[in-house]
């Protein structure tokens, strides 16, 4: 696994470019922590966004890759029409397997195999969306020790994911987008 005992996961869709704008960046040179994300989105979404937090970010910005090792102090994304599972070995696995709640990549999936592959050493992160992706992978998260995070709903451009995750998952925190950042900032530092 390159070193790292720890994953942070994250998912978001509608409303999530600019989530993701504003969150990632704020991350210092210094987390070794690896991150991987979905957007819900086709290629040009994931493209864009790979290309604007690689200029933005302290990190490393790339779509994971099938068999690819996690590395530390890298963000991974989900390419666009294939569901990301990570393998217990610390690599990532890509299937065009069907969408999970209308998705792929799906939220849930990405959280559930986060969550057998790292337990308590995973945290899952729920951002803003359109639909309920994401909740059962927090409920997995969460029942294997690891940490859940939700935006707050009301402070969220779409609703209905956080709200969803809240309502199967429950939290250990619910936050507004800048203590999401000053959260990951401390959990980093564990």
């Amino acid at each position: 696994m390159e070193g790292t005992s720890r994953l942070v996961v994250m998912g978001a869709s509608a409303g999530g470019i600019d989530m993701l704008l504003r969150i990632l960046p704020e991350l210092p040179v210094d987390f070794h922590v690896p991150v991987v994300v979905v957007q819900h989105g086709d290629t040009e979404t994931v493209d864009f966004l790979v290309d604007a937090l690689e200029k933005r970010c302290r990190l490393k910005v790339t779509q994971a890759g099938p068999h690819e090792m996690i590395k530390t102090g890298c963000i991974y994304f989900a390419p666009a029409g294939y569901h990301v599972l990570i393998e217990s070995e610390g690599s990532f696995t890509l299937t065009k397997e069907p969408a999970v709640s209308h998705a792929r990549p799906s939220i849930d999936v990405l959280f559930e195999s986060a969550a057998d592959a790292f337990g308590e050493n995973v945290l899952g992160m729920i951002l803003t969306g359109a639909n309920d992706d994401g909740a059962a992978g927090l409920q997995a998260i969460r029942r294997r020790g690891g940490v859940g995070i939700v935006q707050k709903p009301d402070m969220a451009a779409f609703p209905y994911m956080p709200a969803a995750a809240l309502s199967r998952a429950g939290a250990d925190a619910v936050l507004s987008p800048q203590d999401m950042v000053s959260y990951l900032r401390r959990w980093g530092e564990r």
